[in-house]
């Protein structure tokens, strides 16, 4: 028997619950489907656990620099690991149950628990069920990516989902992938006391930042004890007894790391491959992301695709701003499009990295006339006073419209700061907005106006 309902929602992730309680809040009749935990990459695997982690890490670092802030701890600093797993499961799976119970209140929404496949444009089988609807949302997110790498299928390793799993130290953890995701589980699993290695392929970590940013970050890192192989190019694993090898490139005499587990964070794939898209007539491109238009509506009508499944975005706040955007058009009369949004994100390893608009090479390749600011952060005050003094602030500013342009902020609270650079982006409003205003000593932020005021033309 088919069910009929006005709107059919694939996934809960960042769109997927929000849409629902406002579709089924203008009365529309909704149905949710949802194939394991409610929330999603950011409540399961993501963001809410591993930020959990890196706060532990956190303590545990700090704790052993103790004694530079005159505090006296009583013999080394060691770290249960099986409490750290247990405060990171609490806290994820309150936040997975907390999006659950508020998806299954909603009225006028029926939950389906099961794997959704199209049977047609206009129709969703979820085990016994067919489902059907004039609208349909896919919100299916995407999952790590595993590369085809010789020997990978003759040993163990783990993924950023998996690595939830772990409730102990692994004595030699090697990273494979020299960005995002595994800079911060790198940074995380040495203050948590494991020797690691971090592999990457290019010349440089985090290769969509600009070099000065990329060095530094290694910086950081190598400052821990961490050791970072760039230009791993030719890659392969194998196991040597009850380690695991990976060879870096394929020359005479090849290096190798040698460990005793090994992630994968070498990029992310769409959830795309199972849902029976081949039946819709939905585009994809040749990543397997949904193609979307600037409403978010994919090549069939009456479809849409949100969050990482599209490729417009892969952060929980681009997610989040895909429902608004969906919304704003079909209930709001409110033409909000994706090109509206400016690009930012961090960088949550220790100092973090917060990032808005362009890098700078971005800004050189438009061709505009160019105003540059940098400042270190062992010139601000508060950074100083909390010995965390690493890193720089970074802004760009395009010379003849004074528009801020684009922002690196690596240092503490980076990832906050960079927020009061980002608003005014939004505003549409000189650089001299905020380089005229007073901020509140002693913080980081404070800093910001004294960066832009000290802008120099671009070499």
């Amino acid at each position: 028997m088919t069910q009929s309902f006005e709107a059919v929602i694939i996934g809960t992730g960042q769109a997927g619950p929000a849409l629902a309680a406002r579709l089924s809040g203008a009365g529309m009749k909704v149905a949710v489907v949802e194939r394991g935990r409610f929330g999603g990459t950011c409540v399961n695997t993501g963001c809410i656990p591993t930020k959990t982690l890196i706060a532990s890490a956190y303590a545990a670092h700090l704790a052993r620099r103790a004694a530079e802030y005159g505090v006296v701890i009583g013999g080394p600093v060691t770290v249960d690991m099986k409490q750290v797993k247990a405060r990171k499961d609490q806290i994820s799976g309150r936040s997975s149950g907390n999006v659950e119970k508020w998806v299954r209140g909603q009225q006028n929404c029926t939950v389906y628990q099961g794997h959704a496949r199209f049977e047609s444009a206009h129709t969703v089988r979820v085990g016994g069920e067919l489902l059907e609807a004039e609208r349909i949302f896919i919100n299916v997110g995407g999952r790590a990516l595993i590369p085809p790498m010789p020997g990978l299928d003759q040993v163990p390793y783990f993924t950023n989902s998996t690595m939830m799993d772990v409730d102990f130290l692994p004595e030699h953890l090697i990273v494979v992938g020299g960005s995002y995701i595994g800079l911060e589980f790198g940074q995380m699993y040495r203050r948590f006391g494991s020797r690691v290695t971090i592999v990457e392929r290019g010349p440089r970590l985090i290769q969509r930042e600009d070099e000065d940013v990329s060095q530094a970050v290694r910086e950081i890192l190598e400052a821990e004890g961490i050791d970072v192989q760039l230009d791993s190019n030719c890659l392969s694993a194998r196991r040597d007894a009850s380690q695991v090898v990976v060879g870096l490139d394929c020359t005479s005499g090849a290096r190798e790391a040698a460990g005793t587990h090994l992630l994968l964070a070498v990029g992310r794939v769409p959830n795309t491959d199972d849902l029976g898209l081949d039946k819709t007539g939905i585009e994809i491109d040749a990543h397997g992301y949904i193609k979307v238009d600037e409403q978010l509506r994919t090549s069939v009508p009456g479809i849409w695709a949100m969050g990482d499944c599209n490729g417009r975005g892969a952060f929980t706040h681009t997610s989040y701003n895909d429902y608004e955007i969906v919304a704003a058009n079909l209930l709001d009369n409110d033409p909000r499009k994706v090109s509206d949004r400016i690009p930012a994100y961090a960088l949550f390893i220790d100092p973090p990295l917060g990032r808005v608009g362009m890098t700078l090479d971005e800004a050189k390749q438009s061709g505009r006339k160019l105003l540059v600011g940098t400042r270190p952060m062992t010139r601000v005050g508060r950074a100083v006073e909390k010995g965390e003094s690493q890193g720089y602030m970074k802004v760009i500013v395009d010379a003849d419209s004074k528009a801020i342009l684009g922002a690196s902020i690596l240092g503490v609270t980076g990832d906050e700061v960079v927020h009061a650079l980002l608003d005014v982006m939004y505003a549409k409003a000189p650089y001299t907005t905020i380089s005229r205003a007073v901020h509140i000593h002693p913080t980081v932020t404070e800093l910001v106006p004294t960066l832009l005021q000290d802008l120099h033309p671009l070499a």
